[in-house]
């Protein structure tokens, strides 16, 4: 059973009426009416959502906000673990090590502008090769 249609005028400029003739067939519509009433299904659609942007931002915005807090949250976490382990690691170097104040000062100091200067990228092997002299 054939789709109902209806039958109304419709005035477009010459240009408008060009476009659709050239455009139809491109946009695989098998005739110019088809092609005028994707054209208005599609402007309702993007109308439509317009008209939801406040929302969709709302929505968006929220989901945005607890993917950041989620990851904020398992960020906190891993940092918290990894600074119990460098302090276990910290305890056992010290415990067998006879430093002095001075040396601690020292090292530290160097430390804080290797790290500024590599934007935190050392490796033990970098280290390795230090304390050897290399």
């Amino acid at each position: 059973m054939p789709e109902e249609r209806n039958t109304f005028v419709l005035r477009l400029s010459p240009q408008a009426r060009q476009l659709v003739a050239d455009q139809y067939a491109r946009d695989n519509c098998k005739s110019q009416n088809e092609y005028i009433e994707k054209a208005i299904r599609f402007y309702a659609g993007y109308a439509a959502a317009q008209d939801g942007s406040e929302f969709l931002s709302h929505t968006l915005s929220s989901m945005i906000r607890g993917t950041m807090h989620d990851s904020e949250n398992r960020m906190a976490r891993l940092l918290f673990k990894l600074a119990v382990e460098v302090s276990m690691m910290t305890h056992v170097l010290a415990s067998g090590l006879e430093i002095t104040d001075e040396e601690l000062s020292r090292l530290r100091g160097r430390c804080v502008n290797e790290v500024k200067r590599t934007s935190g990228r050392i490796t033990f092997d970098d280290a390795v090769k230090y304390q050897r002299g290399e």
